[in-house]
């Protein structure tokens, strides 16, 4: 949306107040679910590094979101998702005797601590990354600083290296992002087997993730890039981890690749098994071979990690975040007051493709193009967004994750169930629900393809009030 339109912008049912709304089963003695999450984007794509330290700050903030250990320092997991920091990246690079083209990419990279099998891990994701005509400019040994880490973290703690990577040729940002992909991938499966410790948190043209078992307090202390007056960003995702269904591990600490996510996904193993049943059927124009990757999800590891794979391929296939998190996550679209047809067909026809990965889910994510937050159907996670006169969009779990004067705020709310917040950064565009809905559904001729493709059974288990009217019915269910 255009900047004098801000104001315009649609809230939640309780019309942005600042109490906490009754949302059927989410009411505000709930409103204390852990895991702390949140994203501070700005409107204009303006890097800073106040972006970063905010987004430091408001991390510290959501401590009481996790858990920690006796130690006093090791927590679940806290990180940072953020934009490519390009000039910081840069400085860095020539710092380390690295040239870099015009389009590169940088990854963060968990080696074991076995100096052989850390070079053996080198050596497999180099070789991969040639095979896709990419050129690695060299391994960067990350600066870090292990006294911010408490007695446990210590004990797992990896060899943590950034890995410059340089485009060939002409290529573009997102055939660039992915040959990374298929890179990483089939590098993981090499060695999946032999090194359990070897992990790569991002790997990307477009975000870096910085992440590990630190509590907020101190992860700008292991990771003294993020102090650094260059590292700016104009989005950065934060989150801290409170561990439910897995015991902490540097890993599975969020954000990942490109989301991190409050709650659970409890369809999780049902999602897991479809995604491997499918699997060899998945392909698009840009993949039109994954055999030599699969499978495209974790099975084992976090419910969110499985859900941050699948949104990837999905990704990388060629969607953007808002589609494909409306097939992962989709809302309740079978309710009877979801009047437009139109909508409904697009929903009904992605439910063919994709089963929910149904929640509690409250998810923040970035590609580099775009920022969003999405609640699933139910809406048990908190969310809240606050738009301030700098042109910076907050959204996070609580309130008061970071400081603003009341009279520099320019529009507030919090998503409810099923809702969608989205920015697009390259149009400065906020898009509430109805918007991101309404472009979604407009896109193709969903329910010209759903009367085309689908043939319903005749049974009282069939909606005569699903979107593709009028249907064609058989008893044979031919």
């Amino acid at each position: 949306m255009a900047k004098q339109d801000i104001a315009n912008l649609t809230t939640s049912r309780n019309g942005g107040d600042p109490r906490i709304g009754d949302w059927g089963l989410c009411r505000a003695a709930y409103e204390k679910d852990s895991c702390g999450f949140g994203l501070i984007a700005s409107l204009d794509d303006q890097a800073s590094h106040w972006v970063v330290q905010t987004a430091i700050s408001s991390l510290n903030r959501l401590t009481h979101r996790g858990a920690i250990a006796a130690d006093g320092k090791t927590g679940d997991g806290c990180g940072l998702l953020i934009k490519q920091p390009t000039a910081f990246l840069r400085a860095a690079a020539a710092e380390a005797g690295f040239t870099l083209a015009p389009l590169f990419a940088v990854g963060l990279v968990f080696l074991n601590r076995d100096s052989e099998l850390a070079a053996t891990a080198r050596a497999v994701l180099t070789e991969q990354l040639q095979l896709e005509k990419l050129q690695v400019a060299g391994f960067r040994v990350l600066p870090v600083d292990s006294q911010a880490c408490g007695s446990e973290a210590l004990k797992t703690l990896p060899t943590i290296d950034q890995v410059f990577v340089n485009a060939g040729g002409d290529l573009d940002e997102a055939t660039f992002n992915r040959k990374l992909y298929l890179a990483r991938r089939r590098t993981e499966k090499r060695l999946e087997a032999g090194d359990p410790v070897f992990y790569i948190p991002s790997l990307s043209a477009s975000t870096i993730v910085y992440k590990g078992m630190v509590m907020p307090q101190f992860l700008a202390q292991f990771y003294p890039d993020l102090k650094d007056p260059r590292m700016e960003a104009s989005v950065v995702v934060f989150h801290q981890r409170f561990s439910t269904n897995t015991l902490p591990q540097w890993r599975l600490a969020h954000p990942y690749r490109y989301l991190a996510h409050n709650g659970e996904i409890n369809t999780v193993q049902g999602n897991r098994s479809w995604a491997v049943a499918r699997g060899p059927l998945f392909r698009s124009p840009v993949l039109p071979d994954l055999t030599d990757i699969l499978p495209v999800v974790s099975l084992k590891g976090s419910d969110s990690q499985s859900l941050d794979n699948m949104l990837e391929l999905l990704l990388v296939g060629g969607l953007d975040p808002m589609h494909a998190m409306r097939m992962l996550v989709p809302p309740a679209w079978q309710s009877v007051d979801m009047i437009d047809p139109d909508l409904k067909a697009f929903y009904e026809y992605y439910a063919t493709h994709m089963e929910p990965w149904d929640g509690p889910a409250g998810i923040v994510l970035t590609d580099g193009r775009y920022a969003c937050c999405t609640l699933d159907r139910n809406g048990l996670r908190p969310a809240r967004w606050v738009i301030t006169k700098n042109r910076h969009i907050t959204i996070a779990s609580e309130a008061g994750v970071w400081d603003y004067l009341p009279e520099d705020v320019v529009k507030k709310g919090k998503l409810g169930p099923g809702e969608m917040l989205a920015l697009d950064l390259q149009t400065a565009e906020l898009m509430d629900t109805k918007r991101v809905d309404d472009l979604l559904k407009s896109r193709h001729p969903y329910k010209v393809w759903l009367k085309k493709g689908v043939r319903y059974l005749q049974t009282d288990l069939i909606d005569p009030r699903l979107a593709a009217e009028p249907f064609l019915t058989t008893s044979s269910g031919r």
